[in-house]
């Protein structure tokens, strides 16, 4: 059953900012897609160990990681002359608001590059064997 709603939670989850609000929301839907047990007559909700075992490690947030990741090799492995690699290389002309600033996209990808602990990525996401690679460290990472 969760292999079936995965696509349908994560759907376009490359362009996520992954919030705390939006993280909370996939812990608990996680949750809930795995419900309580029926034993002896009786519900009980199921404990940590036996989620974690339920769900093997790959649960939606390190999907969605390791989804937006593969699509920002995908945007810096693409020609210089395409839409979305122009969209990507714009920098707006105008003033930001004043205050704390919005977490980018770009940022979120940024962070996750420097938890990986990966040097060379510059290298790395011209190459697409070995950035498919760091994708699938990704889905694991804690």
């Amino acid at each position: 059953m969760y292999i079936t709603y995965q696509p349908v939670v994560t759907y376009a989850c490359e362009t996520w900012i992954l919030k705390e609000t939006i993280t909370n929301r996939l812990i608990v839907f996680e949750r809930k897609i795995f419900g309580p047990t029926y034993e002896n007559g009786s519900w009980r909700i199921k404990t940590n160990e036996e989620l974690d075992i339920l769900m093997k490690h790959e649960n939606l947030k390190n999907f969605a990681r390791a989804q937006r990741l593969g699509w920002y090799g995908h945007v810096e492995r693409i020609q210089d002359t395409r839409m979305v690699k122009a969209i990507h290389a714009w920098k707006p002309i105008s003033n930001r608001q004043m205050g704390r600033p919005k977490i980018r996209w770009e940022d979120d990808v940024k962070k996750d590059i420097l938890r990986l602990k990966l040097p060379n990525w510059k290298t790395l996401v011209q190459e697409r064997g070995k950035w498919k690679e760091v994708v699938g460290k990704a889905k694991t990472l804690h």
